[in-house]
């Protein structure tokens, strides 16, 4: 084992290069950028701000042919003075292998647009995704795996049918729609308002007690939480319950019934550890799902500065230092933690080894 975990560390260097390759080339590639956004900004302002903002002589310039959209009339100078500021006044290959040389220490630049460095940046946002994350993941372990067993165990009986047509539901409806309806029933948007409409703490979050504060704390984080959770326990409960049926028709536990051993000592001593491990395979990707992916658009409908919100707000401006900076750590988090995962493998069952294709 320990020779598969050095092989996979020395891997996540080499695997976390190719994610910063791919994401730089479709950069490149994509329409817009930094320098397009600044252009369109000025383009808009009238034209004593114009003036303001660029010397006479400068204005009197004809402008040449430019490969940016919008800089028809905007002064050559102006032009590469952004680029400059930018870093696109040097050739791609130079600004990848810089980033990823800056990216090896965690030196991840500023972001263009916030007077703040990108690892600022994301060390302020992480605690509200760590938050919604990890909650929102251990209330789905605790509501899945237990109801998945219990689906698998009276399989085809009345509560089967009926927790599968509320798994179904829970899966086809998007997390956005039921956190749209938390807000109008729930938070002031036509019937009750028993939570907040915005963010994690209240104003006056300095001045409450510890228990006032975590009382504020959940109070706020409740119905993002259960938005999250109704969105993400469905795909986890059918693993479950699929997982357990196929582990109870085996041999093992017909030979273990004919022991004498009764149904919970079949099930929680022989099959939940068979059983367990393929939910324990998916947790970094649910983790993962519901650090970013699952709670960006969470984010957005809560006003939660997160960073899946972070990430989002960079996309569409084309903070190009934030996009890559928060790339680059979800990238190393999701390997490590798939490294974690297949470390845990190895110790719900210890006949696992990783050895032989390592």
């Amino acid at each position: 084992m320990r020779n598969y975990i050095a092989k996979r560390m020395l891997l996540i260097p080499v695997t976390i290069l190719g994610i910063l390759l791919v994401n730089f080339l479709i950069i490149q590639l994509a329409p817009g950028g930094p320098v397009e956004h600044i252009l369109a900004q000025y383009q808009g302002m009238n034209t004593d701000a114009k003036s303001q903002f660029t010397s006479s002589a400068q204005m009197n310039m004809n402008a040449s042919e430019s490969r940016y959209t919008g800089a028809s009339g905007v002064p050559e100078e102006m032009i590469k003075e952004l680029e400059k500021q930018f870093g696109f006044d040097k050739p791609a290959h130079v600004r990848f292998f810089k980033m990823v040389k800056d990216y090896a220490v965690f030196d991840f630049g500023k972001s263009f647009y916030k007077d703040k460095s990108v690892g600022q940046l994301i060390v302020e946002r992480m605690p509200v995704s760590i938050s919604l994350g990890l909650w929102s993941t251990l209330i789905i372990y605790l509501i899945a795996i237990p109801l998945g067993i219990r689906k698998a165990v009276s399989d085809g009986s009345k509560m089967d049918v009926w927790t599968s047509v509320a798994v179904i539901i829970g899966s086809a409806i998007p997390v956005f729609l039921f956190a749209v309806f938390l807000i109008v029933f729930f938070a002031g948007g036509t019937y009750l308002q028993w939570f907040p409409l915005r963010g994690l703490t209240s104003d006056n979050w300095e001045e409450l007690s510890l228990w006032g504060k975590i009382i504020d704390y959940f109070w706020h984080i409740t119905l993002p939480v259960i938005a999250m959770v109704i969105g993400g326990f469905a795909s986890l409960t059918m693993l479950t319950k699929n997982s357990f049926i196929d582990e109870i028709n085996k041999q093992y536990v017909l030979t273990a019934k004919a022991k004498g051993l009764n149904q919970n000592q079949v099930l929680y001593g022989h099959v939940f550890r068979n059983a367990m491990l393929i939910v324990i395979a998916g947790f970094p990707s649910l983790l993962i799902k519901m650090l970013f992916t699952g709670s960006l658009l969470i984010e957005v409908i809560f006003s939660l500065n997160g960073i899946g919100l972070l990430g989002y707000e960079a996309i569409m401006t084309r903070d190009y230092p934030v996009i890559f900076g928060t790339i680059y750590i979800f990238g190393l988090l999701g390997l490590v933690l798939k490294l974690i995962s297949d470390i845990t493998y190895s110790l719900v069952d210890p006949r696992i080894s990783f050895e032989a294709v390592s």
